[in-house]
């Protein structure tokens, strides 16, 4: 259990990590993006669901007592699939 606490805090840090870069990035250039920022900014939000998906599919597994661990992190284009 201290293990799965531990792998979820560790995916928190990243969420609130990338969030944080994201955030000052959009702050900073101030509508003004390049298409640097732009394709940063999009590369952010796809990195932000992946690891939102995998901390759903890690709280799923436990609930359900199996093995958190066998939750992987799931390609771009079937996250990005998802209906929000």
């Amino acid at each position: 259990m201290a293990d799965t606490n531990s792998q979820e805090s560790s995916i928190l840090r990243q969420i609130s990590a990338l969030v944080t870069e994201e955030r000052d990035l959009r702050e900073r250039s101030e509508h003004r993006l390049t298409p640097e920022e732009r394709k940063r900014i999009r590369a952010l939000d796809v990195e932000l669901d992946q690891c939102w998906d995998l901390l759903r599919q890690r709280r799923a597994r436990d609930e359900f007592d199996q093995d958190p661990g066998t939750a992987a992190v799931r390609p771009a284009s079937e996250v990005e699939g998802y209906r929000q």
